[in-house]
């Protein structure tokens, strides 16, 4: 790409909205604090108050109902040392990690596709997004009936070896049926949004760049991805979020299983919380909440400056 091409990109790139001219601050009118004190009132009932809840139980023996007593930090002690919660972090991350690429690398190119000058875009548009409008536990119970039945028989058919067992019963390969599904369900709202960001993108851009002599995989690289840039910051660090809190999908295909080799942090802790460790699984959502959080300031820091739109 020559010069002129080059500049198009940078000024798209850096424009941002104009700042407001100074002048004196309005005062805040009434109707601002009737509409926010009820949703303050509400969220703090609802999410604050049993989070403050949740942590002090942590430090107790709870068992979810009757007397309890303190035990300090016995629970938290127990929980660095507990292999089955080691497992399950180390599971949810991973499968957190992988299905954040799945899904944006596959909802870019859709995107890419479905903005392109082809026939009836609109209403593949349209078939492409309705994944996203189902319950996850629905979709999760209709693929554990093809991953368990359909395909095996299939295979059993076909003679193909391999498909005639379900995957969802290997422990070595059950996660790839969860992130298969899980990206299934995903990939419609990051594809949303990358159309979004395409379509923000003047055609002027595009045309300098033919002319100039660019590829369409040039223009690709060199134009697309760094003006969707923010896009893409926005749907890594919402669906890394989800993904770490999966949970329905996990229940609808593998319950956990084979044994525990697909039990997530959320799974564990919800189990432990009819199972009557309610104190130690309440210590584990403590650190999860800070291992999230924790998360969440490490994905700004390495986007920080790439997420302007």
């Amino acid at each position: 790409m020559t010069t002129t091409t080059a500049t198009l990109v940078a000024r798209k790139r850096s424009d941002a909205p104009a700042t407001a001219a100074a002048g004196t601050r309005r005062p805040v009118e009434g109707i601002y604090y009737v509409l926010l004190v009820p949703t303050l009132v509400v969220f703090s009932l609802a999410i604050t108050l049993p989070a403050i809840m949740g942590i002090f139980f942590s430090f107790t023996n709870s068992i979810g109902f009757g007397e309890w007593d303190f035990v300090g930090f016995i629970n938290y002690i127990a929980l660095f040392s507990d292999p089955a919660i080691l497992q399950s972090y180390l599971f949810t991350l991973g499968f957190a990690l992988v299905t954040v690429v799945a899904v944006n690398v596959v909802a870019f190119l859709l995107a890419v596709g479905l903005t392109a000058r082809i026939r009836l875009k609109t209403g593949l548009r349209t078939i492409f997004v309705i994944p996203m409008v189902i319950s996850g536990i629905i979709i999760a119970y209709v693929f554990n009936f093809l991953f368990s039945n359909s395909l095996p028989a299939l295979g059993q058919a076909t003679g193909i070896g391999w498909l005639s067992e379900s995957i969802l019963a290997n422990p070595d390969l059950a996660w790839v049926a969860i992130v298969l599904v899980t990206a299934w369900q995903a990939i419609p709202g990051s594809l949303l949004i990358y159309i979004a960001g395409l379509l923000a993108i003047p055609g002027d851009v595009y045309e300098a760049a033919s002319i100039d002599g660019a590829s369409k995989g040039q223009q690709l690289v060199r134009i697309t991805l760094p003006l969707v840039a923010g896009y893409v910051v926005i749907n890594v660090i919402l669906g890394f979020k989800n993904y770490l809190n999966a949970y329905d999908i996990i229940v609808g295909l593998t319950n956990g299983g084979p044994g525990t080799a697909t039990r997530s942090i959320a799974m564990t802790i919800v189990t432990g919380f009819t199972g009557g460790d309610y104190a130690y699984q309440m210590a584990n959502a403590t650190v999860f909440f800070v291992f999230v959080i924790l998360i969440s300031v490490l994905q700004l820091r390495l986007t920080r400056g790439r997420n302007a739109l």
